[in-house]
């Protein structure tokens, strides 16, 4: 079965999250490592692994996953932005090397009018750019998009494609079950689950290398990223049990994205369908 955890705040010191997941009976955690909405921070000082690396084995070392900057586009083709992203990005790298954090999720981005398939090409580009200069300790995991607006990413089989390339050892998927949904992928009965799970193709869920757990407000297909609490939505609670349960992500981190308001009421709803 998956693990299930769900993204905590760092506020008063990164090595705080492990102390609110296990409040939350996380079997793993994602973070920011700085705040989402800057391009850049100070590097991670010894001080802050030293607390952070002890706040970690005191939990028994769970799954931890950090979550990039929402700021970081590499479909772009305005030149500067696309070079700002790679520099951000392998930032972001850096200080999860620093961590001792092995996977780290950033979204496709968008192409901002130049087209779907321009900006696929710049993103594998910015993608060849950071792994040459990153640490090969931390994998990327790429986040496809729900499509809303310029996005791009939002095809399974043109993000498998792109992961194959740059070696799936280096760069995996982290599937968003809101994004998939409202890209038009029914996960919602078995039948539909496999058939989404089909299209990551011969490399099949070995490339995955964490979830995302969303409802969604919007149908099938509306290409809108819109976030609802787990079972208030349209998606509903079965795709939910579906990715919890299946033996094929044993170990994978399932990770809930909700406000913490609602955080421990449904991550009581999901340990029930684990």
């Amino acid at each position: 079965m998956a693990l299930l955890g769900a993204h905590v705040s760092v506020e008063g010191g990164l090595w705080r999250a492990f102390e609110r997941g296990m409040a939350l009976g996380c079997q793993c955690i994602q973070i920011f490592t700085k705040s989402q909405l800057q391009w850049f921070a100070s590097p991670v000082s010894i001080d802050q692994c030293q607390r952070f690396y002890r706040a970690w084995m005191g939990c028994g070392f769970i799954p931890v996953v950090a979550h990039g900057s929402y700021l970081i586009n590499l479909a772009s083709s305005d030149l500067s932005m696309w070079e700002r992203s790679v520099e951000a990005l392998v930032m972001e790298m850096q200080r999860c090397d620093a961590l001792g954090i092995e996977s780290l999720v950033f979204h496709p981005g968008h192409h901002g009018g130049a087209g779907y398939e321009a900006g696929m090409a710049n993103l594998e580009r910015g993608i060849e750019a950071v792994l040459e200069r990153s640490p090969s300790s931390v994998r990327l995991l790429l986040e496809p998009s729900a499509g809303q607006g310029t996005a791009v990413g939002y095809v399974l089989k043109d993000c498998v494609e792109l992961c194959v390339r740059m070696g799936i050892k280096r760069v995996g998927l982290c599937l968003d079950t809101c994004h998939l949904f409202a890209a038009g992928y029914d996960i919602r009965s078995p039948g539909g689950y496999r058939r989404t799970l089909g299209a990551l193709g011969d490399m099949g869920v070995s490339i995955v290398g964490c979830w995302h757990l969303n409802d969604s407000k919007d149908p099938k297909g509306s290409r809108k990223d819109r976030h609802e609490r787990v079972g208030n939505g349209a998606i509903g609670l079965s795709a939910f049990g579906m990715v919890l349960q299946d033996q094929n992500f044993s170990k994978t981190p399932a990770i809930l994205e909700i406000s913490p308001a609602f955080a421990a009421e449904d991550m009581a709803i999901l340990s029930k369908l684990r």
